[in-house]
């Protein structure tokens, strides 16, 4: 059976984590469990990540870089080995971050540096730093990053496709004239899908893998293709992601 990929989820953010993994299993969704710092990527693989169809991601999120010490990173870089997944990183220079842009460029450019963190998928936050999210991402060589709800100039997308780049589409972005014009001018063969859940919402609450479904009716009816073809192509594009950044799945 072909299985959809939600490539980003805070898992822990779910007060009912057990009933959303049994949801995502019986809607045969599997689960990129996205962190924000060394340690809750070690709580989140000790509790919720040694199951199948889940995959704990390394991360240290922009938004929380004021509070990153150099011990936090190097933790980071001594994970790395065994990480499947890289994410969430980036940058943000929204309001909520602009104070600490050095700090997280500092820490994004430290991560892209070291080969072993290019080896695998990682999922990447661009918020108002678009611009300097590409370009560290370009000249990296990265070949299997994916922007996560990408929300900036349409005038990017062509130099992120450029670069290699991927993108991952969530249900709340099938229901924004902004975001709907992104989705429209990606090529089929470099979308794959988030929910960006429990923060994200669906039909008024928090997004749940398991609504991954509305993004593949959106889809179909944006491609003209029947479900079961989306599917399949989301399907291709997970292998061909996978194989850009090495499987340690």
């Amino acid at each position: 059976m072909n299985r959809l990929l939600d490539t980003h989820c805070h898992l822990t953010g779910y007060k009912d984590a057990a009933e959303v993994l049994r949801e995502a299993a019986d809607a045969s969704v599997d689960i990129v469990a996205v962190t924000e710092d060394p340690g809750e990527y070690r709580l989140t693989r000790t509790r919720l990540g040694r199951r199948p169809g889940v995959y704990t991601a390394l991360g240290m999120h922009p938004l929380r870089a004021h509070s990153f010490t150099p011990a936090d990173l190097a933790r980071f870089m001594r994970m790395l080995p065994e990480a499947p997944w890289i994410g969430e990183i980036g940058l943000d220079y929204s309001p909520a971050g602009r104070s600490t842009r050095r700090v997280q460029l500092r820490i994004f450019e430290a991560i892209l540096a070291d080969p072993r963190a290019l080896s695998v998928p990682m999922t990447v936050h661009s918020r108002g730093a678009e611009g300097d999210t590409l370009t560290r991402l370009a000249q990296s060589g990265a070949t299997a990053a994916i922007l996560h709800w990408y929300t900036g100039p349409a005038n990017l997308v062509d130099d992120a496709l450029a670069a290699g780049l991927w993108f991952s589409v969530n249900p709340a972005m099938c229901h924004s004239a902004k975001a709907r014009r992104v989705i429209d001018a990606l090529p089929v063969d470099r979308v794959l899908l988030e929910t960006d859940g429990p923060f994200a919402r669906h039909q008024g609450r928090s997004a749940r893998p398991a609504d991954l479904s509305a993004v593949i009716t959106y889809l179909a009816a944006r491609w003209a293709l029947a479900p079961e073809a989306v599917v399949c192509q989301l399907q291709a594009n997970r292998l061909q992601l996978l194989e850009g950044g090495g499987d340690r799945t």
